[in-house]
């Protein structure tokens, strides 16, 4: 069982299907018109069940016919209970088929619903609430989010930021979590307002890589700047193995200062205002490197060696 004073990540796949004979839900998320009405009401639906809009996190959505199939990244134990408890009651899913039905205007939107870690059926065992606990942190992700998922996260964000502007009631806070009409704004970022990320049980701002972080990273990730380069590319198609490659044998006399600076460098130009703080502290993370993770994030800025 996980230690509840570590960083609790987990991971599970949500199954959905509509039980209506005119409703084909890969179809209605694969239609261009109709795909950012799904993912709203996916993202309403998961973050009324945590009471929180960074309880769970979308990685990947894929469409295998009759199955909508989401892969869902958690973070904090707690969050994972909630949701945990949310999907045992209906709750969960009678909140899935009220958005669906109000994002894509339709009379009803039945859904049927399965959730899987790894090779479990966790509906076989939603009564035994710390097993499922369990079998979801074994599951560690296997990604980070697709990009696909993250350039549909920005325009959500954009629209429920601009609905909230043009809200006549004064709010100087855009957190709150509503279900008819869901916020997400804050000041101060360079990213849609209100964009943060957890780390070891913190909630930090997000926001675009400065030049201070690239030289920080350069300086401190030493040898392993090529698996942070390794990590960076499952959602960066700039940095596929051959780039990485080519960077090591063409900076090799510079040494690895100059060969990090070149493959952060890459990564901002290729990803521009999506080179974010959270994609680079996942990889971090994902390779071990949590003291420079620190180091970015502010935590102990006096401490200049990466563990």
């Amino acid at each position: 069982m996980a230690d509840n004073s570590d960083l609790w990540i987990g991971s599970a796949y949500l199954f959905l299907q509509s039980t209506s004979e005119k409703i084909v839900l890969p179809s209605v998320y694969g239609s261009s018109h109709q795909k950012s009405s799904v993912f709203k009401a996916l993202k309403l639906a998961l973050a009324d069940s945590t009471g929180s809009l960074h309880g769970v996190d979308m990685l990947k959505v894929h469409c295998s016919e009759p199955h909508l199939i989401i892969q869902l990244k958690f973070c904090m134990r707690e969050n994972c209970r909630k949701f945990l408890r949310s999907y045992r009651t209906g709750l969960f899913r009678e909140s899935l088929q009220n958005h669906l039905q109000v994002t894509l205007s339709m009379t009803a939107v039945p859904v049927q619903v399965e959730l899987k870690a790894g090779s479990d059926q966790l509906d076989r065992m939603l009564n035994e609430e710390e097993r499922c606990l369990d079998c979801i942190y074994k599951e560690k992700p296997d990604r980070l989010r697709d990009e696909e998922i993250a350039e549909l996260e920005e325009s959500f964000r954009s629209l429920t930021c601009r609905q909230q502007s043009n809200n006549t009631t004064p709010s100087n806070n855009c957190n709150s979590l509503n279900s008819s009409s869901l916020s997400y704004c804050s000041g101060g970022s360079s990213l849609p307002p209100g964009a943060t990320f957890i780390f070891q049980e913190q909630q930090f701002a997000d926001r675009t890589l400065t030049p201070d972080d690239h030289q920080k990273f350069a300086k401190l990730v030493s040898k392993k700047w090529k698996q942070v380069g390794r990590s960076l590319q499952k959602n960066c198609r700039a940095l596929r193995d051959p780039v990485i490659d080519n960077l090591a044998h063409e900076y090799d006399r510079e040494g690895l200062y100059e060969q990090a600076y070149q493959l952060l460098l890459k990564f901002i130009q290729s990803e521009g205002k999506r080179a974010t703080l959270e994609r680079l502290i996942a990889a971090l993370e994902e390779n071990s490197l949590i003291t420079l993770a620190e180091e970015l994030l502010g935590l102990h800025p006096s401490e200049n060696d990466t563990s």
